[in-house]
């Protein structure tokens, strides 16, 4: 968290916060045309925002596109305020959810996540559906994971929730997958969307970057940001601890 402090103590970074909150996924020529400053020095303070976990890239072709991380500011809110605000008011203030959601705009999804793990861990464990079992909360994915072939994602009795195909896959590092939904009627009717899962090493942690998208408004990417963040938190507790999360129980 004490990074957190130091990255938001700066105007400069705090003005990029407020670009990308504006007009999330900026390029860093975009984010340059907005700054008086020069690339490089733009290009540090995005550094440090990046390394408190303030923003995370996705990089598409030779672009690398910056997202705002609301997590950690959500996090200090909880911690530093709210427990106040209860104190004067009687009641806890409502914060908003997006601490557990990551970013959502309305055709794209961002989620990014670290762990402490090995490529070859990260990818079995996103692959193998005996890994597959133990973190994602009562479903699996199965495919033969080749460019090409169908995908799709299955409940422990039998029902498909979701399928499509592999559209890329590059080990341990990229798989993007045609994503649709196959048991709610009114998402399905938005068709397909995209997921790409980005596999990155840094130092003794594993970055792993989850991009939900379609081209245009889509209902299903409401419910990924509800999905999601759980069975990424469930996937770094079973690789860093050995037991992954288990699955909420259904609200009446």
């Amino acid at each position: 968290m004490d990074a957190v402090f130091r990255a938001l103590a700066d105007p400069t970074r705090r003005r990029l916060l407020d670009s990308l909150h504006a007009r999330n996924g900026q390029t860093l020529n975009a984010l340059c045309g907005e700054m008086d400053m020069t690339r490089q020095a733009v290009t540090k303070h995005l550094a440090i925002l990046e390394e408190a976990n303030l923003v995370a890239t996705i990089r598409k072709g030779r672009e690398k596109q910056h997202y705002l991380n609301p997590v950690p500011i959500n996090e200090i809110a909880e911690r530093w305020i709210g427990k106040f605000e209860r104190g004067a008011t009687g009641r806890p203030r409502r914060f908003e959810e997006t601490s557990r959601k990551g970013r959502l705009m309305s055709n794209i999804f961002v989620y990014v996540t670290y762990i402490r793990t090995s490529p070859e861990k990260l990818w079995q464990a996103l692959t193998a559906p005996e890994f597959q079992r133990q973190y994602f909360l009562g479903a699996q994915m199965l495919s033969d994971w080749k460019q090409g072939s169908a995908w799709k994602m299955v409940y422990t009795d039998g029902r498909v929730t979701d399928s499509g195909e592999v559209l890329e896959i590059d080990p341990p590092k990229r798989i993007v997958l045609k994503w649709r939904n196959e048991f709610m009627p009114e998402v399905k009717a938005d068709g397909y969307t995209r997921c790409t899962f980005a596999l990155e090493q840094e130092g003794e942690m594993m970055k792993l970057a989850i991009t939900h998208e379609a081209d245009g408004p889509h209902k299903l990417l409401g419910h990924v940001a509800n999905g999601w963040p759980l069975i990424l938190s469930s996937l770094k507790s079973l690789l860093e601890t050995g037991k992954g999360l288990s699955r909420p129980a259904s609200k009446a």
